[in-house]
């Protein structure tokens, strides 16, 4: 694309937000650019390999201390000696380095869920981490994005990456949400409409009247998924909704960012949604996707309501809601993460807990450890399960003949409580 036609125009949140922290004017779409990084992450998983690729490469000490995050959320509790040993390296760099922001076990929560709890996202910042779902901060106005370990290890170093600058696809939703249809069910549906490539590269900008009153859990749970398009971001400009939930958890200044009127998008698409059904993806993928009226009279062997996707208060309000003086199918399991200790307080407080356990479903403590088949929910072969997660590829929760679908909150515990997945109506 020609420059000198660009200058004619605006630019995107994204574009405006890279270009500050790469100092320039503007960048555009294809633009090289090195980025001084305002947050770098790492888990237990990917933590330890940056750590040695910074030992290895020899630098002595971190850029700051206090822009790094370290957070063992994948294997922990440690299911065994490699996954202990693996957090205990973590353990060790953070405390030779001074890094504060480092969660252990009682302290920690899933990752993706805990930074924006603890007031280290905010609208305007680029955000690196070395978890493809790093790109849930979008949902505040930050360009939040995964990166390798040894990119993390040089942004610890050094304080900088680089990155080729995304287009900007624009997805427009309009109309008003039925009963029982979330964020999660917005996301499924986009990423059945375009596939897991649809947006390969691209930052999603995700608006239109349904945004705009959806609230901040639900908008995590959109950013959250962009990468299940092929994204290298999503994002939700900020508005009053944004800064509400910033409040009494953001101390530092910040300066909020918006797309221009005239930007240039790739492209945008536009969804009306007032008759969306529930919607659930079919393995082995996120883009095999049908309502849940084509979904009826699937088997459940187990349940998960969780992850960095679903695990947040609001997601468990809603199971609660419709669990609540109900028993899980005797058949069935049911898995029920709150995403930090936070949420899991604010469960307890709120009652939510004992109507878990009164249903018969298994509460843990934070950890992602179902998500990606690690541990505390491994499906045996032929096993079937339905997931508020947000991958479904082949063993991705355990034997690679088991099978994972994926759901909202509401549609995961109606259907734990039917021991097949149905509409949330079929058991109010």
């Amino acid at each position: 694309m020609n420059k000198d036609h660009l200058q004619k125009h605006g630019s995107t949140m994204v574009e405006k937000i890279l270009a500050a922290k790469a100092g320039q004017a503007r960048v555009s779409p294809g633009d090289l650019v090195m980025i001084k990084v305002d947050l770098a992450l790492g888990n237990d998983v990917t933590a330890p390999v940056a750590i040695r690729e910074f030992e290895r490469i020899g630098f002595k000490r971190v850029y700051n201390p206090d822009l790094i995050v370290l957070v063992p959320d994948h294997f922990t509790p440690n299911k065994d000696i490699a996954s202990a040993e693996q957090v205990q390296i973590v353990r060790r760099f953070a405390e030779q380095h001074g890094i504060k922001h480092f969660y252990d076990v009682g302290r920690m929560g899933i990752e993706h869920a805990l930074l924006p709890e603890k007031g280290l996202v905010w609208p305007g910042a680029v955000i690196i981490g070395a978890d493809s779902h790093t790109c849930t901060y979008g949902a505040l106005g930050a360009f939040a994005t995964g990166v390798g370990s040894t990119d993390l290890a040089a942004a610890m170093a050094i304080g900088e990456t680089w990155f080729k600058v995304p287009g900007t696809t624009r997805f427009e939703y309009h109309g008003f949400l039925p009963p029982w249809v979330s964020g999660k069910d917005l996301i499924l549906y986009t990423i059945g409409k375009i596939g897991v490539e649809g947006a390969r590269y691209q930052a999603m900008e995700f608006a239109g009247p349904v945004i705009d009153k959806l609230g901040i859990d639900g908008r995590m749970t959109m950013a959250n998924m962009a990468i299940e398009a092929g994204a290298k971001c999503g994002y939700i400009q900020p508005d009053q909704i944004t800064f509400d939930y910033l409040k009494d958890r953001v101390t530092r200044p910040y300066y909020p960012v918006y797309s221009d009127q005239d930007a240039v998008y790739a492209k945008t698409i536009s969804y009306v949604v007032s008759d969306l059904e529930p919607q659930i993806a079919f393995p082995p993928s996120p883009d095999n996707v049908f309502p849940v009226s084509e979904a009826q009279n699937i088997v459940l062997d187990q349940v998960v309501i969780g992850s960095c996707t679903n695990g947040r208060i609001d997601d468990l309000r809603v199971a609660a809601a419709i669990l609540k003086g109900k028993k899980v199918h005797p058949k069935t399991r049911l898995l029920v993460i709150p995403a930090t200790q936070e949420i899991y307080g604010t469960a307890l407080e709120e009652g939510l807990l004992k109507i878990f356990v009164d249903a018969e479903a298994a509460v843990s403590t934070p950890t992602c450890g179902p998500c990606l088949g690690g541990h505390m929910g491994i499906l045996a072969k032929g096993e079937v399960a339905l997931s508020t997660t947000n991958r479904n590829f082949v063993g991705r929760m355990g034997h690679p003949e088991s099978e994972v679908y994926l759901c909202s909150p509401a549609v995961a515990a109606a259907s734990a409580v039917a021991g097949r997945i149905v509409h949330p109506e079929e058991v109010i």
